[in-house]
């Protein structure tokens, strides 16, 4: 099940289509879906996690803590809304797009990719391109 929670302002606009949309990746990735948590956030909340539970005291746009067994996945994703509109600013792109972006990075973290090395990240790039391009189609 994918649940949306908010630690901030800010409420993600239809919520069905973005689970109806997460739930496809999932599958077409040869997953099955279990409780997956978004937190959505801003800079300072998210922040202290990082430096909480990664020892990490940067400023990040998503946090995730993958608690998957097997083929099912299960995890939180913490987003700060803040650095995702910013991000979006800075790379020339709609809030929503870069949303999306950030929404489905963590998704396919917990169905197996990396982006650590440059071909890691491109791969990651084509495949959140991919999936971006699916949002809201039947």
């Amino acid at each position: 099940m994918i649940n949306f929670n908010y630690e901030t302002a800010f409420e993600l606009l239809n919520e069905d289509l973005f689970s109806s949309w997460i739930s496809s990746v999932i599958d077409q990735e040869g997953f099955k879906e279990g409780d997956i948590n978004y937190i959505f956030c801003d800079d300072d909340y998210l922040h202290d996690i990082n430096l909480k539970y990664l020892n990490h005291d940067t400023l990040t746009d998503i946090i995730s803590f993958d608690y998957s067994v097997g083929k099912s996945l299960h995890g939180d994703i913490f987003l700060s809304v803040e650095r995702v509109a910013d991000n979006a600013n800075d790379f020339g792109v709609e809030f929503i797009q870069e949303l999306k972006r950030v929404m489905i990075h963590g998704v396919l973290h917990y169905c197996g990719y990396k982006d650590k090395t440059d071909d890691e990240k491109a791969l990651m790039r084509q495949k959140e391109d991919f999936y971006i391009n699916q949002f809201s189609k039947p």
